[in-house]
């Protein structure tokens, strides 16, 4: 297997990127990193055609004498008796404007993806490549607790060298005028609670507590109101009280002349 990749850097951060394991697992695409494993170990999943297939295995980077590296690995299938085993070489070649990587190697596999088209495991195997190279290439991210450090210590420099200013003593505010005694009034006393209310609050208290054990709960939700929020009954109309105080004396004059009437008949008779 021989395949290329241009990318439009130098050389050197290539060098780097690759003597950093850390770097090289990042740049794997679809790598998921087990805990407690080497740098570059873990789970991938590749997509071949209309197929998926998970690989959990390792790789190891190495450099070689002639500048160029070596690129060892194997992996099997997560589901399934399938391996996957690659010994490959990754030369550096300077070029105009970046530098050209070229792959060289043998990879051997058996399982699920020797059942599948030649054609499409070589574009798979490209697409791979093509990604793991244009990773590397790519600046790393500077961590979040450097990036943090970095403008701590320029303030704390700014600090150290910003001049001391003498700062001038601030002028005591001046007392406010005391308003004069003629316009002064002086406060109301707070009213003080009444002991003969706090006495009928206190009653009233009790028998509302009296009255409400032994009823349930829906009995005294439904129970009409006591105490200071009974209903107050409607006042009675001054009309109303005339009216029955002549219509008494009336009925008995009325009554005693019947009477008076009835006995002077008799005795005519």
């Amino acid at each position: 297997m021989e395949h290329e990749v241009f990318v439009p850097v130098q050389a050197e951060r290539l060098r780097e990127a690759l003597a950093d394991p850390v770097r090289v697992a990042r740049a794997v695409p679809g790598l998921q990193q087990d805990a407690g494993t080497p740098p570059v170990s873990g789970r991938l999943k590749i997509r071949v055609g209309g197929h998926t297939i998970t690989y959990r295995g390792t790789v190891r980077v190495t450099a070689r004498d002639d500048g160029s590296y070596a690129v060892e690995g194997d992996a099997s299938e997560a589901r399934g008796p399938g391996t996957v085993k690659l010994a490959l070489a990754l030369t550096l070649t300077p070029s105009d404007g970046g530098t050209t990587v070229t792959i060289t190697g043998t990879t051997t596999a058996d399982g699920r993806v020797a059942d599948l088209p030649p054609d499409a495991v070589s574009a798979t195997t490209g697409r791979l490549l093509n990604r793991f190279v244009e990773n590397l290439a790519e600046v790393p991210e500077t961590p979040p607790a450097a990036a943090e450090r970095e403008p701590e210590r320029e303030t704390e420099q700014g600090r150290e060298t910003e001049p001391e200013v003498e700062r001038e003593p601030e002028a005591e505010p001046e007392a406010e005028a005391e308003p004069s005694a003629l316009f002064e009034e002086e406060e109301p006393a707070p009213p003080t609670p009444s002991r003969v209310n706090g006495e009928d609050a206190v009653a009233e208290a009790a028998h509302a507590r009296r009255t409400m054990i032994g009823r349930s709960a829906e009995e005294v939700d439904h129970a009409p109101p006591r105490g200071r929020y009974a209903p107050v009954p409607a006042p009675e109309t001054a009309d109303a009280r005339a009216t029955l105080r002549w219509a008494a004396p009336a009925a008995a004059v009325a009554l005693a002349s019947a009477i008076a009437v009835t006995r002077a008949l008799r005795k005519r008779r």
